[in-house]
């Protein structure tokens, strides 16, 4: 499964908060989305390496959920 505690995490070190995004042009309705775990586009992670000046693995993880690996 793909986890977004990176994000949360990139944005708590960096000391940038939803305000902050929402008030460079990201989507509250997507930031939203992300908060409930919903599934979001490439492009969409391209924004927030962008906006935070992060690389992707500061945004997102694969997190194996499969109980026999």
């Amino acid at each position: 499964m793909i986890s977004y505690r990176p994000l949360f995490k990139t944005m708590s070190e960096k000391n940038i908060t939803s305000y902050a995004l929402f008030k460079k042009g990201f989507s509250k309705a997507t930031y939203y989305s992300i908060k409930k775990g919903n599934s979001i586009s490439t492009n969409t992670v391209n924004q927030l390496c962008r906006l935070l000046k992060c690389s992707v693995s500061d945004i997102i993880e694969y997190i194996d959920d499969d109980p026999n690996s």
